[in-house]
């Protein structure tokens, strides 16, 4: 015990008050699974509050421990509240500087509004037909990654090698993670940055990756770490997000209304009742926004902060 600092011990009691408080709110619920425990293989992080740490320039001293490089990703602003250590899967080290009186950050004012289908032979489509492509990292990786998954399988269990092969695959699910999170974000921030209502569906992901055909390319384009974004981007921007129901959104002409029946090889939108000829996704991206607006009040108004609601039965 000696060893380790008091703040690391009294960080491990909260965060086990804050499992078991979870898991009892969750049986009131229904079905909650029992908090499980953390041996030291799992247990990757501590963390650190008003001791024990100080920040020498580029270096951070950790009591006990000794002085550490930074490589940081970006100025840190305001007073640090917390320090959190983390090892991650592939044996590298990050902190994580928790940090309060943090000037906010300053967006474009604009009022213009947008509707968003997303799909997977093209991330996304919005109402003003501008098409994102998918890049589906992880398609463009499993080549690497059938290789390297069968020198795993090939490794003794518990032996150095076998040590060596898993973070082989680590590694390789590292990248395809960051160049995903990495295109979301540049994807969530240009809708943030230019518009203030933004309309997306309201997907039961868990549901559509049953489909044993579509399953993992439904998982590679992540749309729902895609809608996690833009929620907290539009709370910090003031912007407003709704997500509205996506049924028929596909099957009904965004310009008279009218139900237009196709499948889902069926790529264009011909209404034969007004004529428009348009592409499916942007068809869809429009009915989205129409949805969005027809929301009550005060979800689409010119409000200050974000209002993150659900639609009505529309």
């Amino acid at each position: 015990m000696s060893l380790v600092g008091s703040q690391c011990l009294q960080d491990v009691l909260r965060r086990l008050d804050r499992g078991f408080k979870a898991f009892f709110q969750r049986v009131k619920t229904g079905k909650a699974g029992f908090p499980r425990f953390k041996s030291f293989n799992r247990y990757n992080s501590f963390t650190l509050t008003q001791a024990g740490w100080k920040l020498e320039g580029r270096y951070l001293r950790l009591a006990k421990i000794g002085r550490l490089r930074l490589f940081l990703s970006r100025p840190i602003e305001g007073n640090i509240k917390t320090v959190t250590i983390k090892r991650g899967s592939t044996g590298k080290w990050f902190v994580s500087f928790s940090c309060d009186a943090v000037q906010p950050r300053v967006y474009p004012v604009t009022g213009q509004a947008i509707g968003i289908d997303v799909g997977i032979e093209s991330f996304a489509v919005d109402s003003e037909g501008r098409i994102v492509d998918n890049p589906q990292f992880l398609k463009g990786s499993l080549a690497k990654l059938r290789v390297k998954q069968r020198m795993l399988c090939r490794r003794k269990r518990g032996s150095h090698r076998r040590r060596i092969a898993r973070l082989a695959v680590a590694r390789l699910h590292e990248k395809v993670s960051h160049q995903r999170k990495d295109f979301l974000h540049k994807v969530s921030n240009r809708y943030i940055n230019k518009f203030k209502y933004i309309a997306v569906e309201d997907l039961k992901i868990c549901n559509m990756v049953r489909n044993r055909h579509l399953s993992r390319s439904i998982a590679d384009s992540s749309w729902g770490l895609f809608f996690q974004m833009l929620s907290y981007k539009a709370e910090e921007a003031g912007r407003v997000l709704v997500k509205v129901d996506p049924r028929g959104t596909s099957q009904r002409c965004s310009g008279c209304g009218a139900r237009v029946p196709k499948t889902l090889s069926v790529r264009i939108h011909a209404c034969p009742y007004c004529g428009i000829v348009v592409d499916r996704d942007e068809n869809a991206a429009r009915n989205i926004q129409t949805l969005g607006q027809s929301v009550k009040a005060p979800t689409w108004s010119d409000v200050g902060s974000c209002v993150a609601l659900e639609s009505p039965d529309l």
